[in-house]
């Protein structure tokens, strides 16, 4: 058995290498269980010295021109090997424990997929109340969150991997395709809750709340249309760091 950690970057120096730090100390897990793994950085054609902090920690490094989430991971995925992929954002810090639970999981043979559930490093105070919101709707919906998503590599790859048509939320559109994929097979969607994966609440720094609230509303009042559409979607894309 070998995991494919895939890390999708666009100008994260400040992060990536605390970041894969962590998801390598992580994968002893897998070793644990006599898994190989290997970590991928797909580079999102950044501007800064992400690609070459990756490299400096071991990782294998694929580019993609194309700045856009889905494509990122999609590319990482494309140059994996192993038989299991784990999407983890280059904010993100995945536990030892949690991909121990994401081990016990995947030998189960009861999963096809899933996520697990978030905690905000340096969370401010409306992200104390969203964030464990967001928790209860993830486990309720089988909606995996963006900075933690695995997947079997053959359904990934049946279901054509992350939709290239969104900017924004692929992980919730996919984790509903990966449902319907699941529930063909006799199988389920796991969004593990014992370890949360540790996210950086940048973005509660960088944007208001005011911002947040408006990009959600936003997003209802058009039914979603504006996550096809890069300046539709300004938390993901306007360059702040």
């Amino acid at each position: 058995m070998k995991i494919s950690v895939v890390v999708p970057a666009f100008n994260e120096e400040k992060f990536i290498a605390r970041s894969l730090r962590k998801i390598k100390a992580a994968t002893d897990a897998f070793a644990a269980t006599g898994w190989e793994s290997e970590i991928i950085v797909c580079d999102n054609n950044s501007t800064d010295r992400t690609a070459e902090k990756a490299r400096a920690s071991g990782a294998i490094v694929v580019f993609e021109p194309v700045n856009q989430i889905s494509r990122a991971r999609n590319k990482g995925a494309s140059a994996a090997k192993g038989d299991w992929l784990v999407f983890v954002d280059a904010d993100s810090y995945p536990s030892r424990e949690l991909f121990a639970d994401l081990s016990a999981a995947i030998r189960s043979g009861k999963h096809l997929g899933g996520g697990a559930v978030v905690e905000m490093d340096h969370a401010v105070g409306w992200t104390k109340f969203f964030t464990p919101v967001w928790n209860v709707i993830s486990r309720m919906k089988g909606w995996a969150a963006g900075s933690f998503v695995f997947c079997q590599t053959k359904a990934f790859r049946e279901l054509g991997g992350f939709s290239e048509q969104l900017f924004a939320a692929e992980e919730i559109e996919f984790s509903e395709r990966l449902k319907k994929l699941a529930r063909e097979r006799g199988k389920k969607l796991m969004i593990l809750h014992r370890h949360p994966v540790i996210t950086s609440a940048r973005k509660a720094h960088l944007y208001s709340l005011r911002e947040h609230l408006g990009m959600l509303w936003w997003t209802l009042r058009l039914r979603g249309k504006n996550l096809k559409d890069r300046a539709g979607c300004t938390l993901w894309y306007d360059g702040r760091r």
